[in-house]
């Protein structure tokens, strides 16, 4: 089956749902199929997709870092669950928030709103400065509940804004380093981080463009994708993470080792409950939310095959990730849909039927079609 995977990326970009992809499929920390194709760029020129090539993962970013890191700290006592949101972001009260915890943010049950065109406001020249920052983080905290916290969920790229910066003032370090410290550097994911264009390291390294954004008036390749995300510097809790496919798969392989009783890495010292209780989905009326992490629900982008006890998390760019938890077994798709423009919504019904070919091709106990 894996040439029927190849071949199925292949026609996918000549069927216009992306330029390029990389797929791949391992079981535990073994991967058992990996193929990049297509094109990292059309414009200005066409280059080609390759399996090194780096992806904005948009907001995996979500689950991959800021919910990593909140879950290390958690384990090391300075975090908890129920702490309100006041007390790190005293500027975060009125309108009921003081009732809004941690928890909350990691599960989308805030009642904060989705997303403000904040940006529209800015100045891209002036994305990343201190002034243009403080007062991002004042709209987003002064923005009123749309909903009591714990009532409902409401997907909210604004909860995660706050909760990158919640563990910035907990942790007394900058988001991106605390990740590198805590997360990449310990799994290895050594072409893994947020402004991969500042980073020596990787100069020279295929990235993936994406949009030709309106806002900045470019194409962008090595910029985050996202306008909040590029407005606060290039690192954020919802979005602003570049990595290649095999990083991520090390970032599964651990997360699967750590719930089988083999922690590492960023889960070394991270209690299985703990972890657990991330990874299920939490009963928040209407929800399928995990903490910092998404569960199957109707119509899943998983597919029909994957287990309810399976977890994952989408990019707006193009990405995703799912883990079957009964299995073992973890599926990274990077692409760069939104090249040249984020009008191309196609991906929609590419994402669960990839997703039930690989099933089909390695899963136990699922049926051939």
């Amino acid at each position: 089956m894996a040439p029927a995977l190849s071949d199925t990326l292949q026609q996918a970009v000549r069927d216009g749902v992306f330029p390029g992809a990389a797929l791949l499929v391992q079981e535990g920390d073994a991967i058992r199929y990996c193929d990049a194709t297509g094109s990292a760029a059309l414009l200005p020129a066409p280059e080609p997709m390759r399996r090194e090539t780096l992806f904005d993962l948009a907001s995996l970013t979500k689950p991959l870092a800021t919910a990593t890191v909140a879950l290390r700290l958690i384990a090391l006592g300075r975090l908890a669950l129920d702490h309100p949101v006041a007390r790190w972001l005293p500027e975060f009260r009125g309108d009921g928030k003081e009732r809004v915890t941690l928890y909350h943010l990691l599960n989308h049950s805030s009642g904060l709103p989705a997303w403000k065109p904040y940006y529209k406001a800015i100045d891209p020249n002036e994305a990343g400065n201190a002034a243009v920052k403080e007062r991002l983080l004042n709209q987003i905290a002064g923005e009123p509940l749309v909903a009591p916290p714990g009532q409902r969920s409401v997907y909210s790229d604004l909860g995660f804004i706050l909760l990158g910066t919640l563990i910035e003032r907990v942790a007394g370090r900058p988001l991106d380093r605390l990740c590198r410290e805590e997360i990449f550097l310990p799994l290895s994911m050594a072409a893994t981080g947020f402004r991969p264009l500042e980073q020596p390291e990787l100069a020279g390294r295929s990235i993936a463009a994406t949009e030709r954004c309106p806002w900045r008036g470019r194409v962008l390749r090595g910029d985050v994708h996202d306008e909040h995300g590029f407005a606060l510097g290039g690192v954020s809790g919802h979005a602003g993470l570049f990595a290649p496919v095999d990083d991520v798969a090390r970032y599964v392989g651990a997360l699967i080792a750590a719930e089988g009783g083999r922690p590492r890495g960023p889960f070394d010292g991270v209690p299985t409950a703990l972890l657990r209780q991330f990874l299920t989905r939490q009963p928040t009326p209407g929800s399928s939310w995990a903490l910092g992490w998404d569960t199957p629900s109707e119509r899943s982008s998983a597919g029909r095959f994957f287990s309810a006890n399976s977890c994952g998390h989408l990019g707006y760019t193009g990405t995703s990730v799912w883990i079957d938890r009964d299995r073992g077994w973890g599926v990274t798709l990077l692409t760069n849909r939104v090249h040249p423009t984020r009008q191309n919504v196609k991906i929609g019904a590419f994402r669960p039927m990839i997703h039930d070919l690989v099933a089909r091709a390695f899963f136990p106990g699922v049926p051939a079609a």
